[in-house]
């Protein structure tokens, strides 16, 4: 049982400390572990949040995030009492979205660290790189952010996200019901599982509802600095709109680089984009009238995002949290409420809290969160919920019908 794991592990701990400090004079009074509450006291009551995303480089605002937001949901419930003497914590590991090797060292130190349940990774290339080691490992993991479909192949992978296609196919549905545009320029990054997802199913529903896809323009993670070629086809082409199912770096210097090009169609991104407006020595009013689907806006009216928003401002350093970190508190509140559910306790070993996770939340499990109601699961892994439409307006996202 993980209690008398945990036990004799306490045990050996203090007889090595013992050791350590006849032997060498000294010893290390900190204790390893997740950050967040629930690590003080018995440890045996402690069910141990882990999760890995960008917490330094490009992809960084997702991660950090992802962490805040996690971090404060678990002070939430933590504070809220709803599991009794159970208690959460949080350990977090960066692995720089870096799907080759930091992905995996991520992964493998947070098992180190306890993990019994994964929120993440962030970032989808990461999320690949570890779902076939959480598999075998039989560990629950619900990702707030990894929306490839390949991401749910095993059934211990769940997402809070949209799928890929789920975005494609309702952004073409947006621009073609709102009469948004007509003719369409697609720029996108052909080496990235994200962005080619979205591109493939966008391209097919935007045949289906009329939309004219007049130019296409791929780069990839080596040619992503210089997008001249892509936005003069996409000009020359008589392109309304601008298509962008990428990450807000990349747009960011699409944006830039269109102004130049003296190039101003609409663009229209994904949950990718989130983030634009805190990109460093970006000019924001470029992205003024950039529209998104995003499930989550934060200048909503409901009280449960009014307070979220509230709470996550006066945590970190007034900064508005966007869609990731909504996401990633859902993921948290999914989890207590289920744990609550299927009266999970901290000594089931992480195996055992995963058949029992992995069961119950596609067998009539739902949940009303910060970025859906009545959202659902089905047994592939995939959410249900509907989007929503942003527009940025004077330097902030405002929803829209």
């Amino acid at each position: 049982m993980k209690m008398i794991k945990k036990m004799l592990a306490l045990s050996l701990t203090a007889v090595m400390a013992a050791s350590c400090l006849a032997s060498c004079g000294s010893t290390d009074s900190g204790k390893s572990g997740g950050s967040g509450d629930g690590k003080e006291g018995d440890s045996s009551n402690t069910i141990v949040i882990g999760g890995s995303g960008p917490l330094t480089g490009g992809a960084a605002q997702y991660g950090v995030g992802v962490k805040n937001a996690v971090e404060l949901a678990v002070k939430d419930v933590n504070a809220s009492g709803e599991l009794g003497d159970i208690k959460f914590s949080v350990v977090f590991e960066d692995d720089e979205a870096d799907p080759a090797d930091k992905a995996v060292n991520a992964y493998n130190t947070l098992k180190d660290k306890g993990m019994d349940i994964m929120v993440g990774t962030v970032t989808t290339g990461s999320c690949l790189a570890v779902i076939d080691q959480t598999k075998a490992d039989n560990i629950f993991q619900l990702t707030p952010s990894a929306s490839a479909q390949d991401v749910i192949r095993n059934d211990n992978c769940f997402q809070v996200c949209f799928t890929d296609p789920n975005q494609g196919k309702a952004s073409a549905d947006y621009i073609a019901d709102k009469n948004v545009a007509k003719k369409v320029a697609i720029i996108y990054d052909s080496s990235d599982a994200y962005s080619s997802g979205i591109y493939n199913t966008f391209k097919s529903e935007a045949s289906v509802k009329g939309l004219e896809v007049v130019s296409e323009g791929a780069f990839t993670k080596d040619s992503k600095t210089d997008f001249s070629a892509q936005i003069a086809d996409a000009k020359n082409k008589g392109a309304e709109l601008v298509f962008l199912p990428i990450y807000y770096t990349e747009a960011s210097l699409i944006l830039s680089q269109s102004k130049s090009a003296d190039y101003s169609p609409i663009f229209f991104g994904c949950d990718g984009l989130d983030g634009i407006l805190s990109v460093e020595n970006f000019d924001t009013k470029l992205a003024e009238g950039v529209m998104l689907l995003t499930p989550f806006a934060a200048d909503a009216d409901d009280e449960a995002t009014k307070k979220f928003v509230a709470d996550y401002k006066a945590a970190y350093n007034d900064e508005t949290p966007n869609q990731f970190a909504a996401d990633a508190y859902d993921c948290v509140k999914v989890i207590a409420k289920l744990v609550k559910q299927e009266g999970i306790t901290a000594d089931m070993s992480a195996s055992e809290m995963c058949d029992k996770l992995k069961a119950a939340i596609s067998n009539g499990f739902s949940f009303d969160g910060l970025t859906g109601t009545g959202m659902t699961w089905t047994a592939d892994g995939a959410v249900s919920k509907a989007p929503k439409a942003v527009v940025i307006k004077d330097g902030a996202y405002s929803a829209l019908q």
